[in-house]
């Protein structure tokens, strides 16, 4: 058998992303170099490559993981896991409330819809399995947003430039700001006519181990429908037991 090949920074840049993987909140180089007996002056240099690519972001001299370490894990899920594990749960909420829903990840600055179950009598969507929608537009996007940290949203949208826009519907970051505020104060997300003119959104987080928002979960109901907070109470125990699942 040939000796292992050893290349000493891949293996370091491994470790820094598996340790911030870890965490509950952002953390010190310092911190990161101790932890893992590197040395200051290359986890600086590794964390400052890391950032350029996305795969970790700097706020307050403090490092977390970046979307495109995110992006990793949803192409993870997109092949296989959450639509095997997900699609039961998602199917059973549907008969429950008798609207459309569908699970999402984050790609990017969008959406990509990875499972959708349509209810009898309910109009087609437009989230069909691979559509990708912008994600500060939908409460699928709006629902993962709000779980991440202020340094990592402003990593995806750093300008108003950012915000794709969709027909007339437009969002400033200012506007998105107080979107997050509100989806974190309530616990769910909201989109009303924002993707599709008559229905509304509403969607919770899927939260892994380390407090990360892999993917979300959505209902589409007509705009008539008036007891939101019902359906994201619903929501939110499927969202759990999804999360719990993920995780086994």
């Amino acid at each position: 058998m040939p000796d292992k090949v050893q290349v000493p920074a891949a293996d370091s840049v491994l470790r820094i992303l598996s340790y911030l993987a870890r965490q509950r909140a952002s953390v010190p180089a310092a911190t990161i170099a101790t932890a893992l007996d590197l040395p200051r002056s290359s986890t600086y240099q590794l964390l400052a490559t890391l950032a350029e690519h996305g795969y970790v972001v700097n706020g307050d001299r403090r490092w977390a993981l970046g979307v495109a370490s995110h992006d990793l894990g949803s192409g993870y899920l997109r092949q296989q896991p959450l639509a095997l594990v997900g699609r039961p749960l998602v199917s059973k909420l549907v008969d429950s409330l008798g609207e459309s829903a569908h699970l999402a990840v984050l790609h990017g600055r969008d959406v990509v819809y990875v499972v959708e179950e349509r209810a009898p009598g309910r109009p087609s969507l437009v989230t069909d399995v691979g559509v990708r929608l912008p994600a500060h537009l939908t409460a699928s996007g709006r629902s993962m947003l709000g779980a991440m940290s202020r340094e990592q949203v402003l990593a995806i949208f750093p300008d108003d430039a950012s915000l794709a826009t969709r027909g007339a519907t437009t969002l400033t970051r200012r506007e998105l700001r107080d979107e997050l505020r509100h989806a974190r104060e309530r616990g769910y997300a909201t989109e009303r006519g924002d993707i599709t003119a008559g229905l509304s959104s509403v969607a919770v987080p899927i939260i892994d181990r380390s407090g990360w928002p892999i993917a979300s979960l959505a209902v589409t109901f007509p705009d008539s429908r008036t007891d939101v907070a019902d359906i994201a109470a619903a929501m939110s125990a499927t969202a759990a037991e999804l999360s719990r699942r993920l995780r086994v």
